[in-house]
């Protein structure tokens, strides 16, 4: 079977319920692929799954293995009180207890369909990094928003953060430079998904249907009513924003024509 299977990636990194720093990664993995010589679909079977105990010790031998990697590349960069751990010795000895511990890796069966796993997924790419109706009052320098204890049964709590610690929280919800949020490999990879993700749909019997054809804008239909301030030429409505999304946005960037 073709290995470069497809794979949709969505790196999170921000807030949990509370608020804490909480990055993780979502991978969405067909099961099957291409053949080798892209001539039939080959399906993986129903039980392709690791058990939950052989998980546990591969993903953590995985984990391990490419730390040590990491170190060797010099990829690991050890700052303040972790300065000890770029000494190859002290490295060893903090990666040796980390194989006796029982990794925790949690297993259940999907749920809800394809569409809904879509939907899921689609609240953590397609927003901020806290809902707004999750926000209660800002009252003296404190901002109390609702959160979820799970260890709580799931009671639902108010804790109240200051300015600062709700700006920190809130910020590290944004992606360092040069991260990208959604990556896809495989036959989903952009620069070249247009020539076997359409052999996909040929032999799972799938048909691609042709792209909508939206209906005209008001601005195609009567372009005399939206001329642009600048060059008098037709203005396209591309998006309609709320008077409160219109509060939330940053001004856009100003930046001098060539």
């Amino acid at each position: 079977m073709d290995r470069k299977l497809g794979r949709t990636c969505f790196l999170r990194s921000g807030y949990c319920e509370r608020g804490c720093l909480h990055p993780h990664v979502h991978c969405v993995v067909p099961p099957g692929g291409l053949s080798p010589d892209h001539t039939r679909w080959i399906r993986s079977p129903d039980n392709y799954f690791l058990p939950k105990k052989v998980l546990q010790k591969v993903f953590r031998g995985k984990f391990v293995d490419a730390l040590k990697q990491a170190f060797r590349n010099g990829q690991l960069i050890f700052q303040a009180d972790l300065k000890l751990l770029a000494r190859p010795n002290i490295f060893a000895a903090w990666l040796r207890p980390l194989f006796r511990e029982k990794w925790v890796v949690y297993l259940k069966p999907p749920f809800g369909g394809p569409a809904y796993v879509l939907q899921y997924l689609g609240r953590y790419t397609h927003r901020v990094a806290i809902s707004n109706h999750r926000l209660v009052s800002f009252v003296d320098g404190q901002v109390t928003f609702r959160w979820r204890d799970s260890a709580d049964g799931n009671k639902q709590k108010l804790p109240p953060l200051s300015v600062n610690e709700f700006l920190t929280h809130f910020l590290l919800h944004i992606l360092p430079q040069g991260f990208v949020r959604i990556r896809n490999f495989g036959f989903l990879a952009s620069r070249k998904r247009t020539t076997p993700l359409p052999l996909c749909f040929q032999w799972l019997g799938a048909t691609q249907e042709p792209p909508a054809q939206g209906h005209a804008s008001s601005t195609e239909d009567a372009p005399h009513l939206y001329p642009c301030p600048k060059c008098g030429g037709p203005m396209k409505i591309i998006e309609r924003l709320t008077a409160a999304e219109i509060q939330l946005r940053s001004p856009p960037v100003v930046t001098a024509a060539a």
